[in-house]
């Protein structure tokens, strides 16, 4: 069972397991190499592709038949997939055929193995696929460095060469294509997955990381922690509101600026404070939900036809990507509405209220502050908004009307992690300036969570008393959230946050 809590860890053990066992994959090879016997058609194994699935195919060229559906299928286009996620794509792909359900042969097989073992990573356009027939274009060029074609990262994945330079330099040959396996190899839903389990495996840090933020900064406007009161959202008990909201109490306990001002008669905070659980709340709950259905796909087959112990052979659709398509497209605004509320804190940190200087910095005029990387983070949230516009909403038909519905969840997955980007940045403006925020208020300490995460910036990057090159600092921000490292050094003195 592969989690989304322990993607990588879960993955090298299935492919240690799938290095020493074929039996399941051995099973279903049997069942295709029987069916060849029996003179009945069969999809894809010997009969054309899409529109082309009547037309049978002569024996003496199913070989010729599955090398052309990895050549015509290769037509993507467009930036590369991030080497980090071909690799993921790649490692999905052997995990799906190595549940023996889809006939491929085991010498196809295991050279897959070995490109994942003498880690080849191939180039893949990122544009191309329609989330079905699965992610066909991606797929056939991930997959033509099997047959000695294509294109893979060189060793600093800096740049590209070609696949069969590439393998020569290795010692590795290319593998004579089988019937069935072409299509075993193009039928699926590993760009999609992958794009999913990459930036869900972040944002599930990320969303705890939010909460940290959040804290901070009501620290440091001496916000209200009323609003954080268990009694308020026993009563309204969704999920991750109950978690926010338990997560910013334990932030905030042992906090010397909290009692300071317990008594100074202000009645309610603006939304992007008093609201933290609510708003943070939601997305945590979708991030769970998108999480959940990336997790099945990760466990599932999705490939077709499919290969039965019973010796059946079936025909289904389980290559369609709607399901990722929704998921991804609401992990997108999810993420990005804690974005959204994250710069409404930031501007709240700006205006200069309740002791704090106006632009964080005590002699502006001369320096602007900390203005302009709220510019930042509006720029990114504004984007946000056009990149959550949901793909999945869209269909257009392919292969002639035979493949008349697509989810278009190829697009969603691509979006979504430009948004998770968007999101660091703008999370990383807020840290910055929520830490800036803080040293005011010394020598009265925070909480005591906060207080770990305030310590954990300064011994980075130092309080700014005049204007300077924000952009490193920044950079230096976005990479303690994009590490988890706030989050690990918050956990390691207060325990797990929920």
């Amino acid at each position: 069972m592969i989690r989304i809590a322990t993607l990588y860890a879960d993955l090298a053990d299935s492919m240690r397991a799938l290095r020493t066992s074929h039996e399941a994959l051995d099973r279903s090879r049997e069942t295709v190499l029987r069916a060849l016997d029996d003179g009945q058609a069969y999809y894809g194994i010997n009969t054309g592709f899409g529109v082309l699935a009547n037309k049978r195919i002569d024996p003496a060229r199913l070989t010729e038949l599955q090398q052309n559906i990895l050549l015509s299928h290769a037509c993507g286009v467009g930036d590369p997939v991030p080497p980090e996620i071909t690799r993921l794509m790649l490692q999905l792909k052997i995990h799906a055929l190595g549940i023996g359900q889809s006939g491929i042969s085991r010498s196809t097989f295991e050279q897959l193995l070995t490109l994942e073992q003498h880690g080849v990573t191939p180039w893949v356009p990122s544009r191309g696929s329609v989330g079905a027939s699965g992610d066909l274009a991606p797929l056939a060029h991930l997959c033509l460095p099997l047959i000695g074609r294509g294109e893979v990262w060189n060793e600093t994945e800096t740049g590209k060469r070609g696949a069969a330079e590439a393998m020569r330099l290795l010692g590795i040959e290319p593998v004579q294509l089988k019937a069935k396996d072409g299509l075993a190899l193009l039928n699926g839903t590993q760009l999609m997955a992958a794009y999913g389990a990459f930036v869900l495996e972040r944002a599930l840090v990320l969303r705890k990381e939010s909460d940290i933020l959040a804290a901070m900064t009501l620290e440091a406007l001496q916000g209200s922690a009323a609003p954080f009161d268990e009694r308020i959202h026993q009563v309204r008990p969704h999920p991750g509101q109950l978690s926010a909201a338990a997560n910013v109490r334990r932030l905030l306990e042992r906090s010397e600026i909290m009692d300071s001002h317990r008594d100074c008669g202000k009645v309610q905070d603006p939304y992007c404070l008093r609201c933290v659980p609510q708003v943070h709340g939601a997305s945590h709950d979708a991030l769970a939900y998108a999480a959940g259905v990336v997790e099945i796909e990760l466990n599932s087959v999705t490939d077709n036809p499919l290969v039965f112990a019973d010796g059946d052979i079936i025909s289904g659709g389980n290559f369609h990507g709607q399901p990722l398509a929704l998921a991804l497209d609401f992990a997108a605004i999810a993420l990005a509405e804690l974005a959204s509320i994250s710069e409404r804190r930031t501007y709240l940190l700006l205006e200069g209220d309740d002791g704090l200087p106006r632009l964080l910095m005590e002699d502006t005029g001369i320096n602007s502050g900390f203005m302009m990387p709220q510019y930042t983070a509006a720029a990114l949230v504004s984007e946000n908004k056009v990149l959550c516009h949901p793909a999945s909403v869209d269909s257009i038909p392919t292969s002639l009307g035979q493949e008349d519905h697509v989810s278009m969840g190829s697009i969603s997955a691509i979006k979504l992690l430009s948004v998770l980007r968007n999101v660091e940045h703008v999370l990383a403006v807020e840290f910055l300036s929520a830490a800036q925020a803080l040293d005011f208020r010394a020598p009265l300490k925070p909480g005591h969570g906060v207080l770990l995460a305030h310590r954990l910036l300064r011994e980075q990057i130092s309080h700014a008393n005049h204007d300077y090159e924000v952009r490193n600092d920044l950079e230096i921000c976005a990479d303690i959230l994009r590490r988890g490292e706030l989050l690990r050094a918050v956990e390691a003195d207060i325990g797990p946050l929920a």
